[in-house]
């Protein structure tokens, strides 16, 4: 199960607000723009300024971001928006946005940068064998368990752990270590499903 299969649902409740964006004139390009730029913008303030308050503004973004990313989606899809160099800023955008949200994290863990800095390889990783799949005659995988949706659950719950006060300690250097191999797992799963997916079609 990943929060990935929400996403029709999701995407229903956005519709309406997508055919106002269309009809303002409104592509789906400037709203990937806008939103690695927000990513991005956060990433380094919070990485300059660690305050723990502060990170309350990580759940809040995330949420917004995925609403976000649905919406240029479905602005690409259903509006005729689609084009090679929105597939680029998708794709590209999402990985750098990541990293960026991700690294003040990794920047107040006790333990030294390290294992966080291992999850932000793996979580880029995991995007990577998805877009694979279409260079193999398969779609574009999204399989889990721990896909850009279920990180943005992760880490918004980590962000407002220490908005309220929860400090990293020795315990974190084991939370890391799970998530990279769910993220290995995610890997693993992704090529295993686009090989499977890419020997159906040529049959």
């Amino acid at each position: 199960m990943s929060v990935y299969q929400l996403k029709s649902r999701f995407q229903d409740i956005l519709r309406p607000l997508v055919r106002s964006l269309a009809a303002r004139g409104i592509t789906a390009n400037q709203v990937t723009s806008v939103a690695a730029a927000v990513s991005v913008a956060l990433g380094l303030f919070l990485s300059i300024a660690p305050l723990p308050r502060c990170f309350l503004l990580v759940p809040v973004w995330f949420l917004l971001r995925m609403g976000l990313n649905a919406i240029d989606g479905m602005l690409a899809r259903e509006h005729g928006q689609k084009s090679i160099l929105g597939a680029y800023l998708n794709e590209i955008g999402d990985v750098i946005s990541d990293a960026a949200l991700y690294l003040p994290f990794a920047l107040i863990d006790p333990n030294g940068m390290m294992p966080a800095m291992a999850v932000i390889f793996l979580s880029a990783l995991t995007e990577f064998a998805g877009v694979l799949g279409q260079t193999v005659g398969a779609s574009r995988r999204y399989d889990g368990p721990l896909g850009k949706s279920d990180r943005a659950v992760l880490f918004g719950a980590l962000g407002l752990f220490v908005a309220v006060g929860g400090t990293f300690a020795a315990w974190t250097f084991w939370l890391w270590a799970m998530v990279a191999l769910l993220l290995v797992w995610t890997i693993i799963n992704r090529i295993g499903a686009g090989i499977r997916e890419a020997h159906t079609a040529a049959r």
